[in-house]
């Protein structure tokens, strides 16, 4: 096919890749949605469709991969920083150079790779750094502390989402589905996750 051939497409899959490495940390950084993780499994099909597409560099495959590896490994890390430091690099350096272009070249423009992977670089230093660590501090509260309290649906409850208690969000859990906005109590917990049933709205 005639459009296969042109210098655009390398660049389009290329961004489609990067789209899927940003949706892919947010959504194992905010579990529970679902929708995330819609987007996410969405955009690796269509850039992994279109890879099959283009010629790749097996290298910087290695590279993408490797890069993914280091951000699983901070997620569990106590120095997470570095990890994800390197685990941005890796991605950005690989994503960029994945695609073949005329003669053996690179099949994504330049200027295409550099912004692509400064703002990948931005997006994990200021944004996913800064969730990780949130999510390995210790809480202020105790969990044993909060069962008995009553706290606001914040992502829906499908089973599993996120609810507000005082000042704090918190991973929570429920039999049945909880809309966000809807009010329901503590009752259990199990590490960091929290059991709760729903509570009927308030009556004003």
């Amino acid at each position: 096919m005639p459009w296969l051939e042109s210098p655009v497409v390398p660049n389009l899959i290329f961004v489609l890749l990067v789209a899927a490495v940003w949706l892919t940390a947010l959504a194992a950084l905010a579990p529970g949605t679902g929708f995330l993780e819609l987007l996410a499994l969405g955009a690796w099909a269509v850039a992994g469709a279109g890879a099959l597409l283009v010629p790749l560099n097996v290298w910087a495959l290695f590279v993408v991969l490797l890069g993914g590896g280091l951000f699983i490994f901070s997620l569990r890390s106590t120095r997470a920083s570095v990890w994800l430091l390197l685990s941005g690099t890796a991605m950005a350096i690989g994503s960029a150079f994945l695609f073949q272009g005329e003669r053996g070249g690179v099949g994504v423009h330049p200027f295409v790779a550099v912004v692509a992977s400064a703002s990948t670089l931005a997006f994990f230093w200021f944004v996913v750094r800064k969730a990780v660590d949130a999510h390995g501090a210790r809480p202020a509260m105790d969990p044993t502390q909060l069962i008995g309290m009553v706290g606001e649906v914040r992502t829906a409850l499908e089973p599993t989402g996120s609810i507000q208690v005082g000042a704090e969000l918190w991973t929570a859990w429920a039999e049945t589905p909880v809309a966000a906005g809807g009010r329901v109590k503590v009752i259990g917990r199990e590490g960091l996750i929290l059991t709760v049933a729903p509570l009927p709205p308030d009556r004003k």
